[in-house]
């Protein structure tokens, strides 16, 4: 059991039944009256956030997260098929399984697949790929003064802004958090 005065960013609770992830959290103490924590919670099931006021005593149990590193193959249709690399056993999710967590994510790659009770709710992809771009417009010099950006299709078809000195054919480096180009490879 985790009490709210020990909440941490990061961790995962289960609260009426429900697996939340506390995305923030704030101790408070008042002039006046007793000191409760105040939390942000995010619903890992369904993807809901709601904000939750707690007495520092109340008690949660723990929610037990699986997670396994794995190995994406292939997109077949809307399923999307990863192999475990201990076992080599197979899996296939679907679209909405996985959400838009593949958009930077090639074949071959490894992948950790997050799940509850046996129910897969996430993927997460590396934090960083190397991605070849595909297609973009060519950059022209003195277009600008400072800092100018303009999209790029990368190999797996996601659009990313990239500055005008990068061409197609060039491997950028992609931050899969916020989507934003890093640097060239």
């Amino acid at each position: 059991m985790i009490s709210a005065s020990d909440f941490r960013n990061g961790m995962t609770i289960e609260i009426d039944g429900n697996v939340c992830q506390i995305v923030e959290f704030q101790h408070v103490k008042p002039g006046k009256g007793a000191a409760f924590v105040r939390t942000k919670l995010k619903d890992i099931i369904n993807g809901g956030v709601k904000e939750t006021t707690f007495r520092p005593t109340e008690k949660f149990p723990a929610a037990r997260i699986d997670r396994k590193d794995m190995q994406y193959l292939y997109a077949d249709g809307d399923l999307y098929n990863f192999m475990d690399n201990e076992s080599y056993e197979q899996i296939s999710l679907t679209k909405d399984q996985v959400g838009d967590s593949m958009k930077y994510v090639k074949e071959n790659e490894t992948v950790q697949i997050n799940s509850y009770n046996g129910n897969v709710f996430a993927v997460e992809p590396p934090l960083f790929v190397e991605l070849a771009i595909s297609e973009t417009e060519p950059g022209f010099k003195g277009d600008t003064a400072t800092g100018a950006t303009k999209p790029a299709t990368v190999e797996t078809g996601a659009v990313v802004q990239v500055p005008l000195f990068v061409n197609e054919g060039d491997v950028i480096k992609i931050d899969t958090r916020s989507g934003e180009y890093l640097s060239r490879v």
